[in-house]
């Protein structure tokens, strides 16, 4: 992606299931959950690089031993440096007692970060917050070992202030109102109910407090605490907790927004963001890693029973369709081809914008994340030219010579790799005019590939606020002086801001939207600004559920082409000589290339919660009056 464009973050579970004698025995090591731990994240490190944290729990410790273990990082290298502190604190502790070294059991007791349950977390920091406290795992401690809740998520809440207040109607007293701190204090409030009523009917069984201890890890329903303290929630996530006493629990979203999967044996249970992830770690087939489902939890007791329960009703499922295109990683055989899916669908536009010019056509991609893309762009670029040279063929047939056809079949696509993109450049002057001749350089060009005579066709998997391709890539296009440049994203236009995990909070800064304010001042149509502003406004005071998206109407007298050549007005510079042409995806041909993947509310403004609705109008209105503030 041309624009810098970040993503909440990847979740990894891990759970041993068999005694860690068995792991010494069979991997050679006692640290076989720690070392499939750093690959699950380090194979995640795309999901976020901002933040990075470990923690562990240890099963069946006597009292006075520490049982849990956590280390967080937001250092520059994060996923480094986490395992980097955890491997030389095991070191040191192996240096200092040689005793340890074939000792499980010593290993076990003594050495932190070795257990059975494991929850590692990457970030992006969406709200610019890359301090320590804001990485996960967050930690609720308790001395009692059922109350200690270890939380980390892939998630975005869009009623912070909502949940907050219902924290405080609980009589509890919240830190900060950030989403993480509220669900896990939801979450806690509603485990510690639960550990208080099984408590008090162990003692009027006549049990101890040290006796009751057991009976309340055995008997503790966290399908149950979910389903009290999710009540309210609206966002999209994707979320994985730990109890002290070892019970943990995967949760997802019921429209599927947040992606998770998992695979059981009788050896692990695993639960990463991506499957991939999976498949590469633990070496399994694809048909074996399944998808929860949304609205469900994978729930893992401490005596190892798994079960997937549904906690809350699954709505219509909009899986976000940004995850294909962009954000997870392509080496997911379904991504891998959906990915070739959009390149492939979109060559007619492309045709119609380079005439059916292909023998004056060079193919190139905007390095790295739209490369599968391309390659199903030319794919169908070839068919569309094996077809021209199979009709000429029959068209002429009588009269082909074998040089004519030795000639045409000499004809390909031609491709090249034109983008290269440096070192990221650091912008230290502040001066307008001299930062954007630096910026202009963060991509460099291959030269002596394309002619005068040539289209330069570049393709990008999305455009989202296009200030790269503006100020950088379109500029060092035009170095090559092609006759034409177009700029295909294999996305649709990005209309409206996300709420659930992207950070694109809000409205003016998308170039589709300033396109369509710029078509409304030149079509005499800006009173519909006013007139969506008056709506959004007369909806503050009602109920989620009842606010309407208001916005769609300052796209809807333009059609998606006439937005899409504004935009090419707007990201050429003046210094560009070449034509210049913006080529979008479709909305019907995403949901044809990625069919499972349905969430597009970034495209159409169809939001799959009701506080999507009011984020949007909130978003408009902070443009409207000026105020440079997120809209959630």
């Amino acid at each position: 992606m041309s624009d810098a464009l970040q993503h909440e973050c990847g979740i990894a579970f891990l759970r041993l299931l068999k005694p860690l004698e068995f792991y010494k025995e069979k991997y050679g090591t006692a640290f076989y959950g720690i070392q499939k731990m750093y690959l699950l994240m380090e194979k995640q490190h795309n999901r976020g690089q901002d933040g990075a944290g470990f923690a562990s729990i240890k099963l069946d410790m006597e009292p006075g031993e520490r049982y849990i273990s956590r280390v967080r990082s937001n250092d520059a290298q994060a996923i480094q440096d986490v395992f980097s502190q955890i491997n030389d604190r095991v070191n040191e502790e192996m240096a200092a007692h040689p005793e340890y070294t074939d000792n499980v059991a010593l290993q076990k007791k003594k050495i932190p970060y070795i257990g059975e349950v494991f929850l590692g977390h990457v970030r992006y920091g969406t709200f610019g917050k890359n301090s320590i406290e804001s990485v996960h795992p967050f930690l609720r401690q308790n001395n009692w070992m059922h109350r200690n809740l270890i939380v980390a998520g892939n998630f975005n809440m869009t009623n912070v202030k909502e949940l907050f207040n219902s924290l405080v109607e609980l009589g509890q007293h919240p830190k900060e109102m950030a989403d993480t701190v509220t669900i896990m204090e939801k979450i806690g409030h509603f485990l510690d109910d639960e550990v208080t009523d099984l408590y008090q009917e162990c003692k009027n069984n006549g049990l101890s407090k040290r006796e009751a201890s057991p009976v309340i890890a055995e008997k503790l329903e966290i399908a149950k605490i979910l389903r009290r303290a999710s009540k309210g929630w609206d966002g999209g996530y994707a979320m994985a907790g730990l109890l002290g006493h070892g019970d943990a629990f995967v949760f997802r979203d019921p429209a599927g927004i947040r992606p998770a999967y998992f695979y059981q044996d009788d050896e692990i249970v695993v639960v990463a963001s991506e499957r991939p992830v999976i498949q590469t770690v633990f070496n399994v087939d694809y048909e074996n890693v399944q998808e929860l489902q949304p609205g469900n939890a994978l729930i893992i007791k401490k005596n190892g029973t798994i079960t997937e329960e549904e906690i809350i009703t699954p709505t219509v499922k909009k899986a976000c369709s940004f995850e294909r295109i962009y954000f997870s990683r392509g080496s997911d055989a379904e991504i891998y081809q959906e990915r070739k899916n959009l390149g492939k669908l979109i060559l007619p536009a492309v045709l119609d914008a380079i005439e059916s010019d292909t023998d004056n056509t060079v193919f190139s991609y905007i390095p790295n994340t739209a490369e599968t893309s391309f390659y199903g762009l030319v794919e169908a670029a070839q068919d569309f030219l094996n077809q021209r040279k199979n009709d000429f063929i029959l068209k002429n047939k009588n009269t082909l010579t074998a040089q004519t056809l030795q000639e045409l079949l000499k004809v390909k696509i031609r491709t090249e790799k034109v983008a290269i993109k440096d070192a990221k450049l650091r912008t230290f002057i502040t001066e307008d005019s001299s930062r954007d001749d630096l910026v202009a350089h963060i991509y460099d060009v291959t030269y002596g590939v394309i002619k005068p005579t040539d289209n330069l066709v570049i393709i990008d998997d999305s455009i989202v606020r296009g200030t790269t391709l503006k100020m950088s890539i379109i500029k060092m296009m035009d170095r090559l002086k092609p006759k034409r440049i177009v700029v295909v994203s294999s996305a649709p236009q990005i209309r409206y801001p996300d709420c659930y995990g992207i950070d694109m909070a809000k409205l003016e800064g998308l170039i589709a939207f300033q396109a369509a304010l710029e078509l409304l001042k030149e079509t005499n149509q800006y009173h519909i600004v006013e007139s969506v502003y008056k709506k959004c406004k007369a909806q503050e005071n009602l109920n989620d559920s009842e606010v309407r998206n208001f916005v769609t109407e300052i796209y809807a007298p333009f059609h998606p082409q006439e937005i899409s050549d504004k935009i090419s007005v707007l990201l050429k510079d003046k210094s560009v000589n070449a034509e210049v042409k913006i080529i979008f995806q479709t909305v019907e041909n995403l949901h044809i290339a990625c069919p499972k993947n349905l969430g597009d509310w970034y495209f159409t403004g169809d939001y799959p919660t009701p506080g999507g609705n009011r984020v949007v109008n909130r978003a408009f209105m902070n443009f409207y009056e000026g105020k440079d503030a997120r809209a959630y």
